[in-house]
């Protein structure tokens, strides 16, 4: 029996549109795909937890969240080995020390597997590129919040990690929009190393000597800003500005308080959402070569940063931030 024109012409397209359509959602049972987080138990590393499990699991693929429980680069660095023995198929990394996990990047490029930063880069290592936010225009925006609460006068101590080249571009984005207020001055910069406790005990110093008169704390880093706030109210020392980073549920109860003025909040979720992604699609739409410089490439297939954005929040505006926020899981499963 002859076949209708209509009848025939609808089977062609889909012989010919089956395999292009199935070709994007396969996947083979033994892709595997890690995330290397910095600190388990910070609430910033679950939420992007979160937004990893969620693309992992929409794209219905094996996945593993894994890292220290502590601030600790070698128990991360080791943490990314275990990845490249398990012959990860794509490897998504929150650095904490690039020159320590330098060599351990370039491993995993060499066996093969894509290496993407997230949070904090490692420029000079062979992954492939970086996802995260523009960590100069965030500490930028609060160099100009800060401005604004000092009424341009004032004393500023800042907490920061000043290994990592995150928090390297935030201070340095602090500096530029406090160079154009001269009458406020930066007068000591603290290395917490990845220890709230070395926060508390600096501050506890500061509130104690009257002679050493601070007016700002800029907390370059989540775990800092509540520290800081919580000593002030303890002590009852009032007239402070204290100016966090991201979004941990007690830093937003201190700015609702007023303890805190203002947080940069970033997007973990979603930069581990796309990166996830990312990883995914370099699996199976593979690049030429992974240890190539794309950065230097007009014609590169895949990016040299993915600028996921960061938002100033405050009294303003943090019920709405809750409000957006509350569809999302606080942790993986």
């Amino acid at each position: 029996m002859l076949l209708s024109g209509k009848f025939f012409y609808s089977c062609c397209v889909a012989v010919v549109l089956t395999p292009l359509l199935s070709c994007g959602s396969r996947h083979d049972s033994d892709e595997l795909y890690i995330f290397v987080a910095a600190n388990l138990q910070v609430p910033y590393w679950r939420t992007a937890g979160a937004g990893f499990t969620k693309a992992a699991e929409a794209a219905k693929v094996k996945f593993d969240f894994v890292g220290p429980q502590t601030y600790d680069p070698k128990a991360e660095r080791d943490a990314l080995d275990e990845a490249v023995r398990k012959k990860a198929t794509g490897i998504l990394l929150a650095v904490t020390d690039p020159e320590l996990l330098k060599d351990s990047i370039d491993k995993a490029v060499a066996a093969g597997i894509p290496v993407v930063t997230i949070d904090s880069d490692a420029p000079a290592s062979q992954r492939l590129f970086f996802i995260g936010t523009n960590n100069y225009q965030a500490g930028l925006t609060g160099g100009q919040r800060l401005a604004q609460e000092l009424k341009g006068k004032g004393n500023v101590v800042i907490f920061t990690m000043p290994n990592q080249p995150n928090l390297q571009d935030r201070q340095r984005g602090y500096k530029d929009a406090l160079d154009r207020a001269p009458d406020i001055k930066i007068t000591r910069v603290v290395d917490i190393q990845g220890d709230p406790r070395v926060t508390f005990d600096t501050t506890s110093e500061i509130i104690g000597k009257e002679k050493d008169k601070v007016d700002g704390f800029v907390c370059l880093e989540a775990q800092s800003g509540k520290e800081v706030a919580g000593l002030l109210d303890r002590y009852q020392v009032t007239g402070k500005v204290v100016m966090a980073m991201d979004t941990d549920p007690e830093t937003l109860d201190w700015i609702q308080k007023g303890g805190i003025a203002a947080t940069i909040a970033q997007k973990p979720y979603t930069m581990a959402y796309v990166g996830m992604e990312m990883l995914d699609s370099l699996y199976h739409h593979k690049p030429p070569a992974l240890a190539s410089d794309w950065s230097k490439d007009i014609y590169a297939p895949v990016p040299s940063f993915v600028d996921t954005g960061s938002a100033l929040i405050d009294k303003t505006n943090l019920d709405s931030f809750l409000q957006a926020g509350k569809s999302l899981t606080s942790a993986p499963r």
